[in-house]
């Protein structure tokens, strides 16, 4: 098992190293917060909004709203999930901006490994994407890393590295929709809260886009009481 995850990091990672050649590249900013609340020992609730700008602030690029409940099929490594998102999104075209709206309902698995200092997470995520006037269907696959700089483990007041490699497939052509490779530092606040700040590379078919992203997370446990 150990062998299979090793291949399928090493193809996904060099995905985007192979296609980021020759593109043009501008850059933006996306603000972040990533909330999951334990309903109970098994069940939980995601909760995230992201702020995307075509700069810093100020010009509106995207605005997305995602939540799902999710179920532990084993404590903190394997989770499945079954979510909605809103998409309010301000594109270019031409030269003036349109707005366009997308409702999305996603299923996903998640699934945790530690090898040593190496945290790794596996997302495979599946969408139906209800746009205006189409409808579409995407995969989505994600590996993640986050390894510990300051301490042995991801403990409160501590550093640690933050990488991932995510592909989108559509299930009609064209098959590659984008892939985007990410880096950041974070910092563990507390056992329930940290925080990371980073860039994105994103790689589509014909254009190359950075983004600096800033996300905060939160994990809040389940209280019996």
């Amino acid at each position: 098992m150990r062998k299979v995850f090793t291949k399928l990091a090493l193809t996904v990672l060099s995905l985007g190293a192979i296609s980021a050649s020759a593109q043009k590249n501008d850059l933006g900013a996306w603000y972040m917060y990533f909330g999951n609340n334990k309903i109970s020992k098994k069940l939980n609730w995601h909760n995230e909004i992201q702020y995307r700008n075509f700069d810093a602030i100020g010009d509106l690029e995207q605005l997305l709203i995602r939540t799902g409940v999710g179920y532990d099929l084993t404590e903190n490594n394997n989770n499945v999930l079954l979510g909605y998102g809103f998409i309010l999104s301000q594109p270019y075209v031409n030269g003036e901006k349109r707005e366009n709206i997308e409702h999305r309902i996603f299923q996903q698995f998640i699934t945790k490994q530690k090898f040593g200092r190496f945290n790794l997470q596996h997302r495979y995520r599946l969408e139906e994407r209800f746009l205006e006037n189409d409808f579409r269907m995407r995969f989505r696959y994600l590996l993640g890393f986050n390894i510990p700089i300051t301490q042995k483990e991801m403990l409160p007041k501590s550093l640690y590295a933050s990488v991932y490699n995510e592909i989108f497939l559509h299930f009609d052509r064209p098959v590659f929709d984008r892939n985007r490779v990410y880096g950041a530092l974070g910092y563990v606040i507390n056992k329930n809260m940290r925080i990371e700040a980073g860039y994105m590379n994103q790689i589509q078919e014909n254009r190359n886009r950075g983004q600096i992203q800033i996300g905060f997370y939160n994990n809040i446990p389940f209280n019996r009481n």
